[in-house]
């Protein structure tokens, strides 16, 4: 399935619009990818940890939307728009990625 953040496929028509489609995904950062992050947020560097589970994310979330899309009989997905949340509780943290797009036809 073509997925594009333009609202329109170059050198594509569209031929139908099919809907609004969504994909979220919430994955919790354990203990110790929480503990290896606040050590490198006062050193400085990259968080693996965290970057590895907001790529699972963005992809559960994209998975979704476009199931639901093929569920609508479309073959591709304009108009992405890709948001991501740090949700922090006293259990520890999670990391929100939530898809949006339209669902189209296009020849």
């Amino acid at each position: 399935m073509l997925m594009t953040t333009t609202p329109a496929v170059e050198g594509r028509k569209i031929v139908e619009y099919k809907g609004v489609v969504t994909g979220e995904a919430i994955i919790g950062a354990n203990i110790f990818r929480d503990i290896r992050a606040s050590f490198r947020d006062i050193v400085g560097g990259r968080s693996s940890a965290y970057e590895e589970s907001l790529a699972e994310a963005r992809e559960t979330a994209f998975a979704e939307a476009e199931k639901m899309a093929q569920g609508l009989g479309a073959n591709a997905i304009v108009g992405i728009d890709l948001d991501y949340e740090n949700i922090t509780s006293g259990s520890g943290t999670m990391l929100m990625v939530s898809v949006s797009g339209t669902a189209v036809v296009i020849e």
